[in-house]
């Protein structure tokens, strides 16, 4: 075969598929784009099954046995490596945060709420007594 016969063959195979191609892609482009005129919003934009309170208490129901952490917080400080080995039973650490004053609540790390200790039937408990707002969260996480 020359060389003249296998670039003519080889145009026709481009040829061939770039037709091919082109095809393929007109079908997909008018369904993206319908022609003027056409209501679209009938294939966009699908009527939701049931009413909007049942879809969104099933996607509520999702996420209800995700487990998260809750961390209260006291207080923090900071200590040497060598006063944490001199610790024993009966130690006390002292911590930045006052008595009385309201410890923060946190979720996986973040805070969303703070509140004050009680103790019921001798178990330690939290009484919340501030929920942080999301705007505050948001103002929080810029700092």
């Amino acid at each position: 075969m020359s060389d003249d016969n296998m670039q003519d063959a080889l145009a026709d195979d481009w040829a061939a598929a770039l037709a091919a191609q082109t095809e393929a892609s007109q079908p997909a482009a008018a369904a993206v784009f319908p022609p003027k005129g056409t209501d679209s919003s009938a294939n966009v934009f699908k009527p939701l099954s049931g009413d909007g309170a049942t879809v969104a208490k099933t996607d509520i129901d999702m996420i209800l046995d995700i487990p998260v952490q809750l961390t209260a917080e006291l207080g923090h400080t900071r200590i040497t490596i060598k006063s944490l080995l001199q610790l024993a039973q009966g130690s006390v650490v002292e911590l930045d945060g006052l008595a009385g004053e309201p410890m923060d609540v946190l979720i996986n790390g973040y805070l969303i709420a703070q509140g004050e200790v009680v103790v019921v039937n001798d178990k330690f408990g939290i009484r919340l007594t501030d929920i942080i707002t999301p705007s505050e969260r948001i103002h929080k996480l810029n700092r």
